[in-house]
């Protein structure tokens, strides 16, 4: 009966749990692990059907909201996400997860899509900072600036 679960596993990649442990979810991070600092990919923006759903952190998602998901980004950090083509940027803080086979980096509220000046086209290449876990200074002043 061993012999055939570690076998499986060799074949499958799957981890062994001992008794007691808890299988953790596949896209959280390592705390240990640092998040690289600039990162460039693909983002979208969330389809309206998410309006006043729950997030991964618990608040309620609305696309007014300058807020984001990403698989690689710990929750509720900030990030300035850049536009290649025309070179605006954003700041939003990520409050979900995206679906774990999306090969998009970061998907944005339609707010901040709008800003970055990508909503007709639906997905855009950007480059992705990570800022830390506090509130960025320039973000407080945007927010002002309403």
């Amino acid at each position: 009966m061993i012999k055939c679960i570690l076998y499986a596993v060799l074949l499958t990649g799957a981890p062994v749990l001992a008794a007691g442990q808890e299988k953790k979810d596949s896209i959280a991070l390592n705390k240990k692990r640092n998040v690289a600092r600039i990162q460039y990919g693909i983002a979208s923006y969330y389809h309206n059907k998410f309006e006043g759903r729950k997030t991964a952190n618990g608040e309620i998602f609305t696309q007014k909201g300058m807020t984001a998901a990403s698989n690689t980004h710990p929750l509720n950090c900030w990030v300035r996400v850049t536009n290649s083509r025309n070179k605006k940027s954003v700041i939003v803080r990520i409050t979900d997860r995206m679906h774990p086979k999306n090969t998009r980096l970061i998907d944005l509220s339609r707010t901040a899509a709008a800003k970055l000046g990508y909503t007709g086209r639906g997905l855009t290449r950007v480059k992705v900072e990570y800022l830390g876990r506090q509130k960025p200074a320039i973000a407080s002043e945007e927010e002002g600036n309403k």
